[in-house]
C-alpha cells in the first residue's frame, strides 16, 4: 500500500518477485513453431465447405482433362452419323448428338483437355509474368517503375479479347499454346500493378531494413523477403483469372477465331451448336453447363482463397 513520506511524496511499494508471477504469464513457448501466414489461411479454408465443394470439382475437371478415357470409351469424332444430328439421350449416349452426329457427352468429355490447357497456361504466362515486372518495377523504383507503368496503362486500354482476335486472325495456325500466348500478351498488366502495389508496401517494412543493415543486397531481399510477402493478392487474383481464361477462349472459339477446327473443345462446340438452337437446344446446353461449373469453380475458390488471405475478412468472421 502506498504510504506518506515526510516530504508528502508518494512511495510506491513493488511486491516480491515470487508472489507476482508475471514470468510464468509471459513467458514465450520457445519449442512451439510460429504460425505463418499460410497456415492460418489454410486453417480458414478447411473450415469453409464452398473450399471443398470447389476443390473437388476442379480436381475431376483436371482427371477428365488428364484421362478422358476414364469417364468414356465413345470416340467423340468417328462413328458420327448424319442420321444422328441432333438426336436425343440413348443408351451408351446419355447426352445425345451433336448437329454432326457425334456423341455429346463424348466431345464434353475430350473437349475439356483443351480448354483447361488453355486456361492453365495463360494464368501460368500472365503470373510469371506479372510478378516479374511487378516485383522489379515496385522494388527498384525510379526509371524502371515509370517506364513499365507507362507500358501497363498502353495494354490496358487494349481489351484482352479484342487484342487477340486482331493477332488470332492473322496467324496461320491457332493451338491451345498459341491461344494462350496471345492473351498472356494483354492480360499481364494487371498481375503487374497488383504485384508493384504489394512490393510498395514490403520494401518498407522492418524485416527489410533489417536485411539492409545486415548487408543483404537488394536481389536477395526481393527474391527472399519482399516476393513471398507479397504474392498473396497475386494469387487470388490468378485463380479467378483462370476461370476467365477459360472462358476467352470459349468466347474466341465461337468466333470462330479460336481453337481450329479440328481441335475438340468447349467453345467449338457451342460456336457449332448456335445454328441448332431452335430445334436442340441441348446440344449448346451441355458444353454451355461444362463451361459455367468449371469456371464457377475457379471463382468460388478464389472467393475463398480471398479471404482466407484477408486479415480483416478473417478478423470479420
Amino acid at each position: 500500500m502506498p504510504s506518506s513520506t515526510p516530504n508528502n511524496r508518494q512511495a510506491h511499494v513493488v511486491a516480491a518477485l515470487d508472489e507476482t508471477p508475471v514470468a510464468a504469464i509471459d513467458q514465450v513457448n520457445e519449442t512451439q513453431k510460429a504460425r505463418s501466414t499460410w497456415t492460418d489461411a489454410w486453417e480458414s479454408m478447411r473450415r469453409r465447405p464452398s473450399f471443398w465443394i470447389s476443390s473437388s470439382l476442379i480436381l475431376l475437371i483436371v482427371l477428365v482433362a488428364l484421362v478422358p478415357t476414364l469417364f468414356t470409351q465413345a470416340p467423340p469424332n468417328s462413328n458420327c452419323l448424319l442420321a444422328d444430328s441432333n438426336g436425343g439421350a440413348e443408351a451408351g449416349h446419355p447426352l445425345g448428338f451433336t448437329r454432326q452426329g457425334c456423341d455429346t457427352y463424348a466431345r464434353i468429355i475430350f473437349g475439356t483437355r483443351a480448354s483447361v490447357t488453355v486456361g492453365l497456361l495463360a494464368t501460368f504466362l500472365v503470373t510469371l509474368v506479372g510478378v516479374v515486372i511487378g516485383a522489379l518495377a515496385g522494388y527498384y523504383g525510379g526509371v524502371l517503375d515509370a517506364i513499365v507503368s507507362r507500358i501497363g496503362d498502353i495494354f490496358f486500354a487494349v481489351p484482352t479479347v479484342l487484342g487477340a482476335i486482331v493477332l488470332l486472325s492473322v496467324l496461320p495456325e491457332r493451338t491451345p499454346v498459341t491461344i494462350a500466348l496471345v492473351m498472356s500478351i494483354f492480360a499481364w498488366p494487371q498481375i503487374a500493378r497488383i504485384m508493384r502495389g504489394a512490393v510498395l508496401t514490403a520494401r518498407n517494412s522492418d524485416y527489410v531494413t533489417a536485411s539492409i543493415a545486415l548487408g543483404v543486397s537488394k536481389f536477395k531481399i526481393l527474391l527472399r523477403h519482399v516476393v513471398p510477402n507479397s504474392i498473396a493478392p497475386v494469387i487470388v487474383i490468378a485463380t479467378v483469372s483462370l476461370g476467365t481464361f477459360i472462358v476467352a477462349e470459349a468466347t474466341l472459339s465461337f468466333l470462330g477465331i479460336g481453337l481450329g477446327s479440328d481441335i475438340m473443345s468447349w467453345g467449338n462446340d457451342i460456336g457449332n451448336a448456335q445454328t441448332s438452337i431452335r430445334t436442340a437446344p441441348q446440344v449448346l446446353l451441355y458444353p454451355a453447363a461444362a463451361l459455367s461449373v468449371t469456371v464457377l469453380a475457379f471463382l468460388m475458390l478464389g472467393d475463398v482463397v480471398g479471404d482466407a488471405l484477408d486479415p480483416k475478412a478473417r478478423a470479420r468472421r
